[in-house]
């Protein structure tokens, strides 16, 4: 079975989620601000638990996943970010790809977090993945961050799609690309 190796960053450890985490990850799924541009919509305990269960799921059966986000200094729970395959329906050509993805509590929104965990699970992942392989991800287009996030990080926008009635930007990087 494999789990979700320790990451470390100057300020940030990404390690394996914990049923101990599911409170905290339930109040950031719960989050207004956090949930704006991933939907709109705040999710409920059973969505989050569910999320808690695919991340775990997802390591087992991919060898890759989400890793939860903690402060260094504090051990206090701060995200999450990580790659997933989720074979979306709107997106066929996507299957079997490693999706980016990361979301942070609205507390340390702006503090670069989010780019130090990217910078850590692309790295990771350059150290993992085949050579050739792409890794994807979406982000609504009025989520600015996230998408400077994602460029800084390598990816490039490739085209745009509608899910429900968000518009969303697909990016995709090359293994090893950073700018």
């Amino acid at each position: 079975m494999n789990v979700a190796p320790i990451l470390e960053t100057k300020r940030l450890r990404l390690r394996a989620h914990r049923r101990e985490d599911f409170e905290a990850l339930a109040a950031m799924w719960a989050c207004p601000e956090v949930v704006r541009y991933i939907g709109g919509e705040p999710f409920g305990h059973q969505a989050s638990w569910s999320r808690l269960v695919r991340y775990a799921g997802m390591w087992s059966i991919s060898g890759y996943g989400f890793w939860a986000i903690e402060e260094r200094d504090t051990g206090r729970f701060v995200g999450e970010a990580g790659f997933i395959e989720s074979h979306r329906d709107a997106l066929p050509q996507w299957h079997g790809l490693p999706e980016a993805g990361w979301c942070l509590v609205e507390d340390v929104h702006g503090r670069g977090y989010g780019k130090e965990s990217l910078e850590a699970i692309c790295s990771w992942g350059d150290e993992h993945f085949p050579l050739g392989t792409q890794t994807v991800c979406m982000i609504e287009s009025g989520n600015i961050a996230s998408r400077k996030l994602a460029e800084g990080a390598g990816f490039m926008e490739t085209g745009r799609t509608m899910i429900g009635k968000d518009e969303l930007i697909l990016f995709q990087r090359e293994r090893g690309e950073t700018r």
